[in-house]
């Protein structure tokens, strides 16, 4: 399986703040939960970076005054009046992290095309701020690109992680993009090519790289002996085992036809993917709504296509009855190759 492909941090972290897979801070201590009043991401909060909480203790939330500053902001009601040279870099600066936030928020609650909007909001108000920036200006369009593929534009999404290249040239992640909308697209002979030259540029024995690259090569049915030993590769150097990976070795295995060997990976990663959202749900009170929300909904998302895995492995196998139950779970937790989850 394809971890997310938009996995790193759309402004700078913070020197000496430890971050999850997500992009996502770990707290180094729990602190009392926040009153549900307080937890609402519909104007500028905690978050310093896009997905990215802010370190350190808890700070004061902006009061409502704030919040209604910034739609005056959005409505040209504010600007034109008392916003000169020496303000609009601060106020830019205030809409974009707004607009981020609600995209995290949106994306979280799976209300996806609203995100776009927030996404695309916070690149036209960046400004000049990306051009002096092009891994951040990639990053954001990463993002963009991965959300209009979920709300099946994948033509759309196509042409942000294109421009998303152009912009950062050694950028891997627009040519991941790519070659899952090109998976989609039906286009195998795309999406393998965009795969191969993500890994050229991450190196020959990169774990993600290799990872990715077999699982294109599953999605589209070629190279099989390739793509296993290519996950065997990623699969050495990773203590215990990650779930994506051993997703990606046990669904390559059943498309082998050796279907016990791709059940046991799959229990083993199924068993991963639950004990990380386990942990997920122990922030609830430590991170805002949003975020967690976000999270949660990505680990449900890794979970479908887990459960969809071993569903196909059971039924090959002929136990209907534990396929039936996997595959309802796939569905539930949201599998839909139409959008990218798969």
């Amino acid at each position: 399986m394809i971890p997310d492909p938009v996995g790193q941090p759309l402004l700078q972290p913070r020197p000496g703040m430890r971050y999850d897979r997500h992009g996502f801070p770990i707290p180094a201590e729990f602190e009392p939960p926040v009153p549900d009043d307080q937890s609402d991401l519909s104007g500028p909060s905690r978050l310093s970076t896009a997905g990215q909480p802010r370190a350190g203790r808890r700070q004061a939330r902006p009061g409502r005054g704030k919040r209604i500053f910034l739609l005056a902001v959005l409505l040209g009601l504010v600007v034109p009046a008392i916003a000169g040279p020496a303000v609009m870099p601060a106020v830019r600066q205030a809409v974009v992290q707004w607009s981020l936030e609600r995209a995290i928020m949106r994306e979280g609650r799976g209300a996806v095309g609203a995100a776009i909007g927030d996404v695309t909001r916070a690149i036209d108000w960046a400004g000049r701020s990306l051009e002096n920036d092009p891994q951040w200006k990639s990053s954001l369009l990463c993002w963009r690109a991965m959300l209009k593929i979920e709300n099946r534009d994948t033509g759309g999404g196509l042409a942000d992680a294109d421009l998303a290249a152009s912009v950062a040239p050694t950028a891997i992640q627009p040519l991941r993009i790519r070659a899952l909308a090109n998976v989609i697209l039906g286009d195998a002979d795309a999406a393998l090519a965009a795969a191969e030259a993500a890994s050229r540029l991450a190196g020959p024995v990169d774990p993600e790289a290799l990872n990715h690259l077999a699982y294109i090569r599953a999605l589209v049915g070629r190279d099989l002996e390739a793509a296993l030993a290519d996950i065997e590769t990623a699969l050495a150097g990773d203590e215990g085992g990650s779930p994506e990976r051993l997703d990606t070795r046990g669904y390559i295995l059943h498309l082998l036809g050796r279907q016990q060997e791709a059940i046991d990976d799959l229990n083993l990663a199924i068993e991963a993917a639950q004990e990380e959202r386990r942990r997920l749900v122990l922030l609830a009170g430590h991170v805002t709504r949003g975020e967690l929300d976000y999270r949660l909904r990505s680990a449900d998302q890794s979970l479908a296509v887990m459960h969809h895995h071993r569903g196909l492995a059971c039924k090959a196998l002929g136990l209907l009855g534990q396929a039936e139950q996997d595959l309802t779970v796939a569905e539930q937790k949201g599998f839909d190759p139409s959008r990218g989850v798969f």
